[in-house]
């Protein structure tokens, strides 16, 4: 609706400058927003105050003279209105009319989980990389918050037609194998510790060699900590598991230099090869291979960018912890100087402070002073886990409120729009135990304001997937998805659903309640959290 409603306004526009009501000039973007306040109607726009020093306009005139337009525009009903208004100080206010809102009914009930989905991404192949811890030890809540953001947003763009690959980069090779090794001999160059080392020691120490003893460790945290987590707590599902030794052994760290070498973009200086990253708008030129012939990590990260690039991907996301914000501008230098034109973003995601009572919570004795994912997760469940932290864009500072979490009221935010979930299934089940809902019902008795208000939120579902698929702002999930129990358990408090003397209206609310289970549903399933039957 809202593409529909800005191409109707653009055609508005170019049609006032046709008959010479408006010069010829470049139109800017046209913006249609949803009002912040519900009583501006379910759709508002600027473009009167935009436009009206390139007119040289007052706004409220020029506001009128577009409203007018566009009402002619629509004389064919492409959009249909209840009302256009303009208000001050140039905004134009769109107020769907109740035929529109009802074809939204219609469409969801007809299209039912794959409304909102679109193809807008056909074609184009991404390559989504999270977590991506070392194999060092468990995983932390830094890497919980960044593994549930990428997910979700796997699932938005999956959702909007794009062929999306999760993959994992294990960093199996280098210095961080060797500091385990030492750490679990427990020698004076250890590192790590926590009683996960302990139990490590007990397993590997015995052998005695630093490169066996972590190479060993590494496989034993990967294999029994960190997929047992992601897996079986966290339920992400990893397309790939890629093994930066095996890059390496694969030959192409050497390729990647090679082919940089071919370009002209490694020189040598101190005894090192360096890599012209200056070229590409980093701060400083990055070493290759260091004066011993040591290749550095940023070594390994071209052979694992020119890997990706011969998978053939359009776009590559790249999901790391706000400390690594360091190494965005190398990384990006070495895409673009290895030739990779597709799209490259990231995502850098901030700390995770547990509190409870206004005070820090320490709860960890694995893993030392940090808390563990599976920690977190055997307390308040995946599920809860999972919503709070999409709760918030990931490059905010989040503190997780335990005391919260671990409510089964209101409070809990979780427990609020799953309860929604289930009071629809609920409402259901009774229907057609009653013998309610057996037609389909006139969907054109439902003028209550709380009915309107549930179908208008519908509406903006499909926008919402776009709008994620566009700028990653995966937090609007659990935002809309409470937003929708709100409009659901208003119409539900002042709207009786079941009523025995009026079965026609009782029949088209019953049609409301189910297209409002699909679309919470498939937020749910967006954000990977269970849809309950019953609570």
């Amino acid at each position: 609706m809202k593409k529909m409603l800005e191409e109707t306004m653009r055609e508005a526009i170019v049609a006032l400058q046709e008959v010479g009501t408006l010069p010829v000039f470049e139109l800017p973007e046209i913006r249609v927003e949803r009002p912040k306040d519900d009583q501006f109607g379910e759709y508002t726009t600027n473009i009167a105050l935009v436009m009206a020093k390139l007119v040289q306009k007052n706004p409220l005139e020029l506001a009128e003279m577009i409203k007018d337009e566009i009402l002619k525009q629509v004389q064919d009903d492409k959009v249909s209105f209840e009302k256009v208004e303009v208000v001050k100080p140039g905004y134009i206010n769109f107020y769907l009319s109740q035929a529109a809102l009802v074809s939204v009914v219609e469409q969801v009930l007809k299209e039912g989980q794959k409304f909102g989905g679109s193809d807008r991404g056909k074609g184009i192949r991404v390559n989504n990389e999270f977590i991506s811890a070392n194999p060092t030890g468990p995983l932390h809540l830094g890497n919980a918050r960044g593994g549930f953001y990428a997910d979700a947003l796997s699932r938005v763009l999956r959702a909007s037609g794009y062929d999306v690959t999760n993959e994992y980069y294990i960093n199996d090779a280098g210095e961080q194998v060797q500091k385990l090794g030492h750490s679990v001999l427990k020698d004076s160059e250890a590192v790590y510790s926590g009683a996960y080392i302990d139990e490590l020691s007990e397993r590997f120490a015995k052998d005695g060699d630093v490169t066996v003893v972590g190479q060993q460790s590494a496989e034993y945290v990967l294999e029994e900590m960190i997929k047992k987590s992601i897996q079986e707590n966290m339920h992400i599902h990893f397309d790939v598991w890629t093994s930066e030794k095996k890059i390496v052994e694969d030959g192409y760290v050497d390729k990647a230099i090679a082919l940089l070498r071919e370009k002209s973009l490694i020189f040598e200086s101190e005894g090192a090869l360096w890599l012209r990253t200056t070229d590409f708008g980093d701060d400083k030129d990055r070493v290759l291979v260091k004066q011993d012939g040591a290749k550095t990590y940023f070594a390994s990260d071209c052979g694992y960018i020119l890997h990706k690039m011969e998978r053939g991907f359009d776009h590559i996301i790249e999901t790391w912890g706000a400390d690594h914000h360091g190494y965005v501008a190398r990384f990006r230098a070495a895409t673009q100087a290895l030739g990779f034109t597709g799209k490259v973003d990231f995502m850098l995601v901030q700390l995770v402070k547990v509190v409870k009572d206004g005070q820090e919570v320490r709860m960890s004795k694995r893993a030392g002073n940090v808390i563990t994912v599976d920690e977190l997760i055997d307390v308040v469940g995946d599920d809860v886990a999972r919503f709070f932290f999409l709760l918030y864009a990931p490059e905010t500072h989040m503190n997780f409120d335990l005391g919260i979490a671990e409510e089964r009221s209101r409070k809990n935010p979780v427990f609020y729009v799953q309860y929604a979930h289930a009071r629809l299934a609920s409402i259901l089940r009774k229907a057609e135990e009653e013998g309610f809902g057996r037609s389909d019902g006139n969907l054109g008795l439902l003028t209550h304001k709380k009915e309107r208000e549930l179908m208008r939120e519908l509406l903006f579902f499909p926008e919402l997937i776009e709008k994620i698929s566009l700028d990653f702002s995966v937090h609007a999930l659990p935002q809309y998805a409470m937003r929708l129990a709100d409009k659901l358990h208003s119409f539900y408090d002042e709207c009786r659903v079941l009523d025995a003397e009026n079965t026609a209206l009782t029949d088209a609310r019953l049609q409301l309640i189910r297209a409002t289970k699909v679309v919470l549903g498939g937020t749910f399933a967006l954000m990977g959290i269970a849809a309950p039957e019953k609570m």
